[in-house]
């Protein structure tokens, strides 16, 4: 039963970041198309980046701390990234610089994105896994 809510939590973590990613990814394609401005874009994005780090970084403690090391080695190169990120001071976007690097911020937004899918289908799985193991167990 255990191994069950382990799998929920990680799983809805999975879809807080994932929402995280894609707010900033919409907030990016918003200001492609000239909706919102680029100061706007800028200070919704950079609220949630630091949230974001956080998260990740969590997420793969967790992974690691309960002993699902393929997964927690799965998430090590994004966290690794971020981290990088952080520590050469790039994780803010630039109001100033924001239309020289929107493709590349997309891009990498995007390359997120789909490593954070990835991640919930294999957590999905692994819920419903958990779920029919102990319905297993029950009959």
């Amino acid at each position: 039963m255990g191994d069950l809510f382990i799998w929920l939590f990680f799983f809805l973590i999975v879809i807080a970041i994932l929402a995280m990613l894609v707010f900033q990814l919409i907030a990016l394609i918003d200001l492609e198309f000239d909706y919102i401005n680029p100061y706007q874009t800028a200070s919704r994005i950079n609220r949630v980046v630091l949230p974001e780090f956080t998260t990740q970084g969590v997420l793969c403690f967790l992974y690691l701390i309960t002993g699902h090391w393929v997964i927690s080695l799965y998430c090590v190169p994004c966290l690794y990234y971020n981290v990088k990120l952080y520590t050469q001071r790039r994780h803010f976007i630039d109001v100033t610089e924001i239309f020289n690097m929107l493709s590349w911020e997309k891009k990498q937004r995007i390359f997120k994105l789909v490593h954070t899918a990835i991640l919930l289908v294999i957590s999905l799985f692994w819920v419903i896994y958990s779920a029919l193991e102990l319905d297993e167990f029950d009959l």
